[in-house]
């Protein structure tokens, strides 16, 4: 397998840099009626840089929550093993907010469909915007991010392997071919 590295650490926190911008650029951004959520698990630790690099703009905490979709994936029938089940965390009202939803790669969309369905339970935001690190194509569902790190066109048997200081002891993104 060839394996490529598209992103360093320096070049992911340049990417959120400006994705924080073009969140608080955006015209409804309200700090007040915002929060950030992440999937677990990476989209929990880039929606918390997310958060501090927000404040550093706009001089204001987002309310922060985290995710797990495990019960609400739709492959569950088709897993040889059992998913590691963790904690959805969000400790605040969801109803009237906007919500941004953090990922770390889009690839079909149905992470991100799981994710809806869970934030359902708990409550009903005015918003839902989706903030991806990368999209890397090959849709199967209806789904299209808001705000996009990097654009990474793939091929289906392609993969992207996205390591995080905060899991993986560093901050890179690899292209990984057959």
């Amino acid at each position: 397998m060839n394996e490529s590295l598209l992103l360093n650490a320096k070049d992911i926190d340049r990417i959120l840099t400006r994705m924080a911008h073009e969140i608080t650029e955006k015209s409804s951004f309200n700090p007040d009626k915002t929060a950030l959520i992440g999937i677990r698990t990476r989209g929990i630790y880039l929606a918390e840089r997310l958060k501090k690099k927000i404040h550093a703009i706009e001089n204001h905490l987002l309310d922060l929550g985290s995710l797990d979709i495990s019960f609400h994936r739709d492959d569950l029938d088709q897993r040889t093993s059992l998913p590691v089940v963790g904690v959805t965390e969000i400790t605040f009202n969801i109803t009237g907010r906007e919500i941004i939803l953090v990922d770390d790669v889009l690839y079909t969309g149905r992470t991100v469909r799981a994710a809806l369905d869970e934030l359902m339970d708990f409550g009903r935001p005015d918003r839902i915007l989706l903030a991806v690190l990368i999209d890397r194509g090959h849709r199967e569902l209806p789904i299209r991010p808001d705000f996009v790190g990097k654009n990474i066109p793939t091929h289906e048997q392609d993969s992207i392997r996205l390591h995080l200081s905060e899991s993986d002891g560093k901050d890179e993104v690899i292209l990984q071919c057959p």
